[in-house]
């Protein structure tokens, strides 16, 4: 398995390979949760609700679209509502393959986690 700086080289079913980034894997993460409710305004608060990160749309539009591109989410759009101004919402969902990525990665993570040793995590007291 190759490193990318925070990435992680993913080998999909459909794909040769992809490297899921640590937003990337957040944002899929945060789409399964929010399940029906993925769009994208909940997407950037539910992010910001379980991690503290403040993000932007400007960040949160690309990285939707890249993961649609990858083949990990699908969206429609919902149908028009009042509160909206008569406008739709793009509702996201995780698709197999954006669920065997986070298969993977969390697999890949465990892996790693029980090769250190138990000594090497322990706080030092000065």
């Amino acid at each position: 398995m190759s490193f990318v700086h925070n990435s992680y080289k993913i080998e999909t079913n459909n794909m040769k390979g992809t490297n899921l980034g640590e937003f990337e894997e957040l944002v899929l993460l945060v789409v399964l949760i929010l399940q029906e409710q993925a769009y994208v305004l909940n997407i950037k608060d539910e992010i910001y609700s379980q991690v503290k990160r403040s993000i932007t749309m400007g960040a949160l539009h690309p990285t939707l679209t890249r993961l649609e591109k990858k083949g990990y989410l699908d969206s429609e759009l919902s149908g028009a509502t009042k509160e909206r101004g008569g406008r739709r919402k793009r509702i996201y969902q995780l698709t197999a393959a954006g669920k065997n990525a986070l298969i993977e990665v969390r697999e890949m993570r465990a892996g790693l986690w029980k090769q250190i040793p138990e000594f090497a995590l322990k706080l030092v007291h000065v």
